[in-house]
């Protein structure tokens, strides 16, 4: 077995409940409770109960590590303006380097369904980095068979400049 492949074992977070990055902030959360009065009931005392931490969801604090859906935020993010601002034609160079970025993604990403879930879909439909407006549309359809899956809008890819790069016509990003 591929010490990367689709049923790697790579990482040690897989089925991990404390997991932050495998998780959103409101189940990891409840599962952290969960936890927490698992052990003062298996310890036999009722006083940890009133300390279990009773956590604001709406208001996450900013300097505690990602969730689930803040790192996929974040990643879609950062991924989207990198391709909207790549050169319009990449160097063979550029463009293997996108390919070797989407890959190591795909093997070093922290929550390991979301990793083996791209490693499958760079398999269906792999790296298109021939031009930027290539890359940005592969990217943008990516993006979509994953907002599928989650139950999340497909977003339309003709507007990718206008929402990546440029900002909305009506002005609303001046």
């Amino acid at each position: 077995m591929s010490q990367y492949g689709p049923n790697s074992k790579r990482n040690s977070y897989q089925g991990d409940p404390s997991c932050r990055s495998c998780t959103d902030f409101k189940t990891w959360t409840k599962r952290q409770r969960d936890a927490l009065h698992m052990s003062s009931s298996a310890a036999g005392t009722n006083e940890n109960k009133q300390q279990i931490p009773q956590v604001e969801t709406q208001n996450q604090y900013r300097d505690c590590p990602l969730d689930k859906n803040e790192l996929g935020r974040a990643t879609w993010g950062l991924l989207h303006s990198i391709s909207v601002t790549i050169p319009e034609h990449p160097t063979e160079t550029q463009r293997r380097d996108l390919v070797n970025l989407m890959n190591s993604l795909a093997q070093f990403y922290p929550c390991e369904y979301c990793a083996r879930d791209l490693r499958n879909e760079l398999i269906k439909e792999p790296v298109d980095a021939s031009s930027q407006h290539n890359f940005a549309q592969w990217l943008c359809r990516l993006h979509n068979r994953v907002n599928t899956k989650i139950g999340k809008p497909i977003f339309d890819c003709s507007k990718v400049y206008e929402r990546w790069r440029d900002g909305w016509l009506d002005g609303s990003c001046d």
